[in-house]
């Protein structure tokens, strides 16, 4: 009998040593996420675009390839990529290519440029749904609206002139344009808003919106489309549309752009309700650096009012700062680096990190983010949605970085250290962009 009763014990002690392996297991096997990093591959010569996808583990940050990915882009040199809100839908702008190789521009229009729509199903599988063509040429941006209504494409080269003599005067022939699209909650497809507010000279409404010359970037700022442009003339300059959230339209306040003062302008961005332009200009600001972030309000009209200690150094091991984005706690500030790819005997690529102790100052963290690394020409960041990882998708390596937030002091972590995963993760080609959803069902 107390044999009996002392095998049943061993066999309740292993019973339960089996749920508790069990539950561990299956801790360490949540996915958080999914990650979607958009890029080419290497041993196309035309610019062949695909989307390569993970499952980021919640515990460690880990990524797995998602069965099934990569899969085509729909068309060649994807640019950006958007995921609409709630997950369901992704977006992919291909930029297309000229048979040559030759660079796109107005007198040699990029072909086969478009926006790829795909469905997210179970297990981060994706599915093509359809293909949309912007009204101008050489798109090379694309953002959605915080509710997922519409969906706006920058076109570097308007189709035509007519747009840009009317809005910004006869003498200009020259000029970017934005396309915007309504996107249909149910079916995600997309369908052109026309310009209610410039007609061309047949009385049809324009079906676009004309932005000045040589835009670099664009960004949606509380009700504002705020455009960064760029010419050897005046230097960077910043115009304004007025934007109406329940109709898609853009409504212009004034035909004049406003100057920065600078000339290297890379990127225009907004983080935790803050305006940031980019610069990757020389600097007589003190402290020196390779890089300056300046941060704004937004006034009347769409105006960028600068603020007292608003401009920022950037940490001067890095170069050409491309991008920023701020931890979902608001504590903290990363600025990317994508590097000078001419420049190969200082350190270029990097994460700059700051604490926000105001809504417009930021102050370095020690250590500056470089214990934490990226890969070689980084060209997005983000943030994981359980808020504890940093990932960058990087072209001149072909990698995903991944990077663990120290929740104390904000400091960059390389996953290998902080939680044993891997560091680094194999692209099949150069990654141009990358999204992640929280939505893993």
């Amino acid at each position: 009998m107390k044999f009996r009763k002392f095998g049943k014990a061993l066999l309740m002690t292993a019973i339960s040593a089996g749920v508790v392996l069990s539950i561990s297991s299956c801790v360490q096997s949540y996915s958080v996420g999914y990650l979607y990093v958009t890029g080419t591959q290497t041993a196309s010569t035309t610019g062949a675009g695909i989307i390569s996808g993970f499952k980021i583990d919640h515990n460690t940050g880990n990524l797995v390839s998602i069965n099934g990915l990569p899969v085509s882009s729909g068309g060649a040199n994807p640019a950006r990529a958007v995921l609409l809100t709630g997950g369901r839908f992704l977006y992919v702008l291909n930029q297309g290519s000229n048979a040559d190789g030759s660079p796109c521009s107005a007198t040699h229009v990029c072909a086969n440029a478009n926006i790829t729509q795909f469905s997210i199903g179970g297990n981060g599988i994706l599915a093509p749904q359809g293909t949309y063509f912007t009204q101008g040429h050489n798109p090379f941006r694309l953002v959605a609206d915080s509710s997922g209504a519409h969906l706006f494409a920058l076109d570097h080269d308007a189709p035509d002139n007519t747009g840009c003599s009317l809005v910004f005067g006869p003498a200009v022939t020259t000029c970017g344009d934005i396309t915007s699209f309504s996107v249909d909650s149910t079916t995600g497809r997309l369908s052109y808003v026309l310009n209610s507010q410039v007609t061309a000279a047949s009385g049809a409404p324009l079906p676009y919106f004309p932005v000045p010359a040589n835009p670099i970037d664009f960004v949606l700022s509380s009700n504002y489309f705020l455009t960064l442009s760029g010419t050897p003339a005046i230097g960077d300059s910043v115009f304004p549309y007025a934007y109406n959230a329940g109709n898609g339209q853009l409504t212009i306040n004034q035909n004049t752009s406003q100057p920065l003062g600078i000339n290297a302008g890379t990127a225009i961005v907004v983080a935790s309700g803050v305006t940031y332009v980019l610069d990757n200009g020389p600097n007589t600001n003190s402290p020196a650096s390779n890089g300056q972030i300046f941060a704004y309000s937004l006034g009347s009209g769409g105006a960028l009012q600068a603020e007292p200690n608003g401009y920022i150094a950037d940490n001067p091991a890095y170069s050409y700062p491309n991008y920023v984005i701020a931890s979902n706690n608001g504590k903290w500030l990363y600025v990317l680096n994508r590097g000078d790819n001419t420049n190969t005997t200082t350190p270029q690529s990097g994460i700059a990190a700051f604490t926000i102790t105001t809504p417009y100052q930021l102050l370095p963290i020690a250590n500056g983010g470089q214990i934490g690394g990226t890969g070689a020409g980084p060209l997005c960041i983000l943030e994981d949605p359980s808020n504890q990882f940093i990932y960058t998708g990087n072209y001149n390596s072909s990698t995903v970085s991944g990077l663990s937030i120290d929740q104390n002091d904000g400091n960059l972590i390389p996953l290998s250290q902080q939680t044993k995963a891997k560091d680094s993760y194999t692209l099949p080609g150069p990654a141009t962009w990358c999204v992640a959803t929280g939505r893993t069902s």
